[in-house]
C-alpha cells in the first residue's frame, strides 16, 4: 500500500521524472504572480502574512532554545526586527537523529510524498515567501517571486525526482539462489532498506535564500536524512517560513517535525562548530570562496557540496546586431545590480575592435557605447528600480565606491549613481559601474568583484 501523499502527488512526480529523462522544458509551478493562478486574494494574503512577521518573535517550536537572533536589515530600508529562536546545535542534532528512524521507515515513496506535499504548500505561499525574499535580499519583486518562489520550488522538485529515481532502483526484496551442483543450492532472501548518511547541514546564502537552499534541503530529506537549515544572517525569514511549513507537514503526517530545523545565528564560529560536528554527515553551501574553502579543509570525511564564486566572462569578437547586443548586455549587467553568481564581470574585446555589419567598432567605442546603453536602459526610474532591486550588504556598497574611485584599477567609463525608489525612500539602489582596462591588468578584472561592477577588457 502506497503512502497517501505519494498517491496525491503522483502526477507531479511523474511529470518531474519525465522531465529529468527527456531534459525538455516542464514546470510544476506557475512562474507568473497572477491572482488568477494563485487565487484572487493571494497577493494581499501574502503581504499580510509577511507584515505579521515584522517586529515580533517568529514562532518555531524547536528543542534547545537559548535566546533569540534578530540580525536582518532590509536593503529597502524598512524595519524588520524579526526575532528567531536561537537553538543549541547539539540539541538540534540529537533531535534530528531521533527523528530519522521513523522517517526512514516510511520508505522512498512515503518520503517523496511528504516532500511533494511540502513543495505544494510552499507554492501556495509563494507571495508571502517572495515578499520575504524581496525585503531581505534586495531583489526586485518579479525576480523575488520567480526565483524565490516557483523556480526554487522547481529546483526542490528536481532534487526529489532524482532522489526517488535513485532509490526506486534498489529493490525492497530479492531472492538469491546459487546452484551447488549435487549439493542443495545456497539460498538467501535479501531485504534492502535505504538509509541516509546522517544529519545534513544546508547553509544558505544572502542573495538567493530559497533558490540555493531547496535543492540541498529536499535532496537530503528525500533520501532519509534529517536537515538543519542554517540561513544567512541577513536572509533568515524566507528560510524560517519554509522550515515552519515543512515542520507543519511532517507533524500532520504523523512524523517527527524535528526532521527539519532552523539554526539561526549571526556568529560565524557557531556555524563552523556545527559544520564540524561529528554527527553532521553532509554539508550543502552556496556563497563566498573563503568559507567554502574552509569547509573543504576542515570538514574532511563529510560529503561537502559547495557552489563558490567565480569570474564570469563574455568574449565579443563580432555581432550582426550591435545595438541589440548592447541592450542585452545593459540588462545583464543591471539585473539585481550584479548580485548574482552568474552576472558577467569581464567583457573581453579585441584590442583592434569588433566586427559589425557597419565595419569595425574600436575597443574604446565599444566601452563608451556600452556605458551609454546602460544609462539609457536605466533612464526610467520605474524600470531601473524594478530591474536593479537594492544592494543587500554594506560590503557591496563599499565595493562599488572602491571601484568608482579606482581602487580595483581600470578607467571609469560609467560611474555608479544612486536612484531614489518611489515606494521605499531609504532603499539602497545603485546603477552599475563600468570600467575598462588592458588585459595585462589582471589584478583588476581576474578577481571576483561582487555587485554591479564590470570591466571591458
Amino acid at each position: 500500500m502506497t503512502h497517501p501523499l505519494f498517491d496525491k502527488h503522483r502526477a507531479t512526480l511523474d511529470g518531474a521524472l519525465n522531465a529529468i529523462r527527456t531534459r525538455g522544458y516542464w514546470s510544476a509551478y506557475p512562474e507568473m504572480p497572477s491572482p488568477k493562478t494563485y487565487g484572487e486574494t493571494a497577493p494581499a494574503d501574502g503581504k499580510a502574512a509577511f507584515d505579521a512577521c515584522l517586529g515580533r518573535e517568529f514562532a518555531l517550536d524547536q528543542p534547545g532554545r537559548r535566546g533569540t537572533v534578530a540580525s536582518e536589515t532590509s536593503p529597502y530600508g524598512i524595519p524588520l526586527a524579526v526575532a528567531y529562536p536561537k537553538c543549541d546545535p547539539d540539541a538540534l542534532v540529537a533531535a534530528g537523529l531521533a527523528a530519522m528512524p521513523g522517517w526512514q521507515k516510511i520508505g522512498a515513496e512515503g518520503r517523496a510524498g511528504v516532500c511533494l506535499e511540502i513543495l505544494d504548500r510552499l507554492n501556495k505561499r509563494s507571495f508571502e515567501i517572495a515578499t520575504a525574499v524581496m525585503m531581505t535580499t534586495g531583489q526586485g519583486w518579479m525576480m523575488a517571486f520567480q526565483a524565490g518562489g516557483p523556480h526554487a520550488q522547481d529546483r526542490g522538485l528536481e532534487a526529489v525526482a532524482y532522489a526517488y529515481q535513485a532509490q526506486a532502483e534498489v529493490p525492497a526484496e530479492a531472492h538469491w539462489e546459487k546452484p551447488q551442483g549435487k549439493n542443495p543450492p545456497l539460498v538467501m532472501q535479501k531485504r534492502f532498506e535505504v538509509v541516509g548518511r546522517g544529519i545534513a547541514l544546508v547553509i544558505g546564502c544572502g542573495t538567493f535564500p530559497t533558490w540555493n537552499t531547496y535543492p540541498g534541503l529536499f535532496a537530503a530529506l528525500a533520501t532519509g536524512n534529517a536537515v538543519i537549515v542554517k540561513p544567512h544572517p541577513n536572509a533568515i525569514l524566507p528560510a524560517a517560513i519554509s522550515v515552519r511549513i515543512a515542520r507543519e507537514v511532517l507533524a500532520e503526517a504523523g512524523l517527527d517535525p524535528n526532521l527539519v530545523t532552523l539554526f539561526a545565528t549571526d556568529v560565524p564560529a557557531e556555524t563552523q562548530a556545527l559544520a564540524k560536528h561529528p554527527e553532521v554527515a553532509s554539508i550543502d553551501f552556496t556563497g563566498g570562496n573563503a568559507f567554502g574553502e574552509w569547509l573543504y579543509e576542515n570538514c574532511r570525511g563529510k560529503q561537502v557540496y559547495a557552489e563558490l564564486a567565480g569570474v564570469n566572462n563574455i568574449v565579443i569578437d563580432g555581432t550582426d546586431n550591435y545595438k541589440g547586443m548592447l541592450r542585452n548586455l545593459a540588462f545583464t549587467l543591471s539585473l539585481y545590480a550584479g548580485q548574482m553568481c552568474t552576472t558577467t564581470q569581464a567583457i573581453l574585446v579585441p584590442a583592434g575592435g569588433i566586427d559589425t555589419p557597419d565595419g569595425k567598432v574600436p575597443f574604446d567605442q565599444v566601452a563608451a557605447d556600452l556605458g551609454a546603453a546602460i544609462d539609457k536602459f536605466l533612464a526610467d526610474p520605474a524600470v531601473a528600480t524594478a530591474v536593479l532591486g537594492a544592494i543587500q550588504s554594506p560590503e557591496t556598497l563599499a565595493r562599488i565606491g572602491n571601484a568608482a574611485s579606482g581602487g580595483f584599477g581600470g578607467e571609469v567609463v560609467l560611474a555608479s549613481r544612486k536612484i531614489e525608489h518611489p515606494e521605499f525612500p531609504n532603499a539602497e539602489v545603485r546603477t552599475p559601474v563600468l570600467l575598462k582596462c588592458d588585459a595585462a591588468g589582471e589584478s583588476a578584472w581576474l578577481e571576483e568583484r561582487f555587485g554591479p561592477i564590470a570591466f571591458v577588457v
